[in-house]
Parts: structure tokens; C-alpha cells; sequence
């Protein structure tokens, strides 16, 4: 394994679809979002065909979104289901449009399908 692929990749794939939730949320187009981050249309363009933002693209889209890059980075030596749970669970019962209790019903049937769609997959 090379040391670039032992580091890790950014899944920009996984960084677009958490920006295109975050625009749907909050009811704007692409052009919007573009203009709100300080980004070109280009960069976004990029972005929705699978290739990786610059590093003051990122920073500017990470920052407008209020996400955090180290989520996106992929390392290839770390086990597959790595506290996925755990970060998911930790954003629900962090989030002030649930009430504890759909937060902990929400965990349940999450917890339930990733465990089974899990299992389901070849090592």
C-alpha cells in the first residue's frame, strides 16, 4: 500500500450530498449557496461531478455548512464501521428539533437497520 493511500482520500461524493442536505434545508439554490460560501459555480460544479474541492473551497464550504472536513477523509487502514453509531447517535441527541425521546427512538431504529445492513455486507 502506498503512503498516499495509507493516509487516507476525501470522499467528495460524501461532502457533496452533506452540502446539497444543507441547502435543501435551508431552501436555496446552488447559485445561493455559491454566493453565501464565497465560492465560484464552478467549484460546485466540481464538486457534483465527483472531483475534490481546493483547499480554500473546502474551507469556505465546510465553514458555510458547518461541517468538519475530518469527516470526509477516508482512511484506508481503519475498520469499516468505525464509531459510526457512535457520531450519528451524538448528532440526534444533539439536535434541538428532537425531543429526547424521538432522539432515543430515532437511535433505535437506526441502531437496528445499520446493524443489519452491516451484517449483510462482505468483508
Amino acid at each position: 500500500m502506498s503512503e498516499r493511500s495509507a493516509a487516507g482520500r476525501f470522499d467528495a461524493a460524501a461532502f457533496h450530498a452533506a452540502l446539497d442536505r444543507t441547502r435543501q434545508e435551508r431552501g436555496l439554490l446552488w447559485k445561493d449557496v455559491a454566493r453565501a460560501a464565497g465560492v465560484s459555480a464552478s467549484t460546485l460544479t466540481r464538486l457534483a461531478q465527483g472531483r475534490r474541492p481546493d483547499v480554500d473551497g473546502l474551507a469556505a464550504l465546510v465553514t458555510w455548512a458547518n461541517l468538519s472536513a475530518d469527516d470526509f477523509v477516508r482512511r484506508a487502514d481503519a475498520p469499516r464501521n468505525q464509531d459510526t453509531l457512535t457520531k450519528v447517535v451524538t448528532h440526534l441527541r444533539g439536535d434541538r428539533n428532537l425531543t429526547p425521546e424521538a432522539a432515543e427512538a430515532l437511535e433505535a431504529l437506526i441502531t437496528v437497520a445499520y446493524k443489519q445492513l452491516v451484517a449483510d455486507q462482505p468483508e
